[in-house]
């Protein structure tokens, strides 16, 4: 009986410790809502209206070296030539769930 007690209680911490997230994990829905009103002007559909080859795509992420969280959170909040920073606009919580969303959709080619 008491080795019953101990593998449910032992059970339940590993479901909750695997099943719950961290408190600044990304939220990619929010990441969307995000995109949806600053972003999707010049980068609708993960395309880019200004320059076209330093687009949201996967491939294009990769070949300028933007296909990590950390690469697009600093671009995001610095910004780089025509891109705008955004680190007086958004929260750091803000930057890392768009940042999310954009790695998230690159990888199901924007679709």
């Amino acid at each position: 009986m008491r080795n019953l007690i101990k593998l449910v209680l032992v059970t339940l911490l590993f479901l909750i410790s695997t099943l719950s997230s961290p408190a600044n994990a990304a939220d990619t829905v929010n990441g969307e809502q995000i995109f949806s009103v600053h972003c999707a002007g010049c980068h609708i559909n993960g395309s880019n209206i200004i320059r076209r080859g330093k687009n949201l795509q996967k491939k294009a992420l990769k070949k300028y070296g933007m296909d990590s969280l950390e690469a697009v959170e600093a671009m995001v909040t610095n910004g780089k030539n025509n891109m705008s920073a955004y680190k007086d606009r958004l929260s750091e919580q803000e930057i890392q769930d768009v940042a999310a969303y954009v790695l998230e959709q690159a990888e199901k080619g924007w679709r």
